[in-house]
């Protein structure tokens, strides 16, 4: 299985990976500054964006990665991750520890029990789904996950990806089946980046100071403007700030 993805720029390798509430395009803002100074590659995940959702085998996201990766003959990279694509990025740090050079974490996941918060949106995702309410269910991801400096432009555009990946997974039959990644912190050695937001839910602010807390070098930004896609809401800043941690000079 090939995901689809987007290549341009020449010098170290730099993966974005994107929320599961949209896809590859979430990066755009970015795309040009960051090819300006970087090899970047932004995959699709399957199911999203321009990867079919299908698959014979069991299949993992961050296995998907890793083996785009070498058929791209990158043997080491610097992984930016949003969401559910920070998630894969520690689960692809932990896996191979030796192809990662640095990480951005964007409001990710790291696979703690989810805190009621969480849990009361995915209960509602899924009754809105399971009754044939799609739209609806792309208007409450909006509400969820941008915050307040996000303009009319980046809600039209996340939740043409949102809508985008529901109707892709929702069509499948049968699903393909998924195997769970690992995160041990423990081997996530690498220069870290972790950026949170006040608008985003507790859960993903409680996930930022458990990996502070933990990682073994470590930069945590708060950021008291954002929600949970920040660099959908001020793109500017945030390219900033990726651009100053992938261009600091190692420790």
């Amino acid at each position: 299985m090939t995901l689809a993805y987007d290549e341009a720029g020449v010098g170290e390798a730099v993966v974005l990976l994107h929320s599961s509430a949209a896809d590859s395009r979430m990066w755009d803002p970015q795309w040009e500054a960051l090819t300006a100074r970087f090899r970047v590659i932004r995959p699709d995940l399957r199911g999203y964006g321009r990867t079919p959702y299908a698959c014979e085998t069991p299949y993992s996201d961050p296995g998907d990665v890793a083996d785009l990766l070498a058929a791209l003959a990158v043997e080491r990279a610097a992984l930016v991750g949003a969401s559910y694509g920070g998630q894969v990025a520690l689960e692809v740090a932990t896996a191979h520890p030796a192809l990662v050079s640095r990480l951005v974490l964007l409001n990710p996941g790291c696979g703690l029990r989810p805190t009621p918060d969480l849990v009361a949106f995915g209960e509602e995702e899924d009754r809105l789904l399971e009754a044939g309410e799609v739209e609806a269910a792309v208007e409450l991801n909006a509400r969820t996950w941008l915050g307040p400096e996000a303009d009319g432009q980046a809600r039209a555009r996340q939740m043409a990806m949102q809508r985008h990946a529901f109707e892709v997974q929702l069509a499948a039959d049968p699903e393909p089946s998924q195997l769970e990644g690992e995160i041990d912190l423990g081997r996530v050695t690498m220069p870290t980046l972790v950026v949170s937001g006040a608008h985003d839910l507790p859960c993903f602010q409680m996930t930022a100071r458990h990996l502070a807390d933990r990682l073994a070098s470590v930069t945590a930004v708060h950021l008291e403007w954002a929600g949970h896609l920040p660099s959908m809401e001020r793109p500017g800043e945030i390219t900033s700030l990726i651009l100053q941690h992938l261009t600091r000079p190692a420790a």
